[in-house]
């Protein structure tokens, strides 16, 4: 409760704003891919009506992932990525909505109407309110989307040497992938807002359920170049 907690307000005299809905919070448990065990309070958006604005939510492809790999071989470039931390719970809702408090508030909020002002897990716009967030901030930090995939983000960059080249952003929902010269910059602008998860700020060994690998290939023409592949070998076992 503690992480999401940033999702609900109370009001000091308990009255709901006119407008608002009640709809009931329920645990979801489950366990990933990587036997990681997980825990969420997510929102009953099954309660709700479906919002009049889209509630579509476009994720990075996979070519482009593969592209961005490729581009960053060719390049010379380094690959950064991380998990923004309850990303959803960053982004402002514009739905109405609220729930009572049970035991997992406290003992002294149980009963308590509480208003949901985060875009909270479950909810029908929340994907949209976190992706538009995200969008904002990236635009904030001097990247443009990309006319092919609006989920790449890229920004001009010029190495020490004074060669020009594209930094690259790729966003699926939470996970971020960096292609730089020097993806620490922006990392470290990410981190500045939002909380990225522990030990999540590093070269990729997986994305999107793939495998990611690192080849310097001898015997080529250039044996010091890095390479980069993707396999389904994990995902397959």
């Amino acid at each position: 409760m503690k992480n999401v907690m940033a999702a609900f307000e109370f009001n000091d005299n308990d009255k709901i704003p006119v407008g608002y809905k009640h709809i009931t919070c329920h645990m979801i448990f489950d366990i990933k891919s990587d036997l990681t065990r997980k825990a969420r309070l997510v929102g009953g958006g099954h309660l709700t009506e479906v919002p009049k604005e889209t509630t579509y939510s476009s994720v990075v492809s996979r070519d482009s992932v593969r592209i961005a790999f490729l581009y960053a071989a060719l390049n010379d470039l380094d690959v950064l990525s991380a998990d923004v931390q309850n990303a959803y719970l960053n982004a402002p809702t514009k739905e109405k909505l609220y729930t009572t408090a049970g035991l997992e508030f406290g003992p002294n909020n149980v009963g308590r109407p509480v208003l949901i002002v985060r875009a909270l897990y479950g909810l029908r716009s929340s994907g949209a309110r976190w992706r538009e967030h995200m969008a904002t901030t990236l635009r904030e930090g001097g990247y443009v989307s990309c006319k092919a995939d609006p989920d790449v983000w890229l920004r001009p960059m010029t190495k020490p040497n004074g060669d020009t080249y594209w930094e690259y952003a790729l966003c699926y929902v939470d996970d971020i992938l960096i292609i730089s010269h020097k993806p620490q910059e922006a990392m470290d602008y990410l981190s500045s807002k939002y909380t990225l998860k522990d030990g999540s700020v590093k070269e990729p060994d997986s994305y999107l359920g793939a495998d990611i690998l690192k080849w310097k290939v001898e015997g080529s023409d250039d044996p010091t170049k890095t390479r980069w592949a993707m396999s389904s070998n994990t995902y397959v076992k």
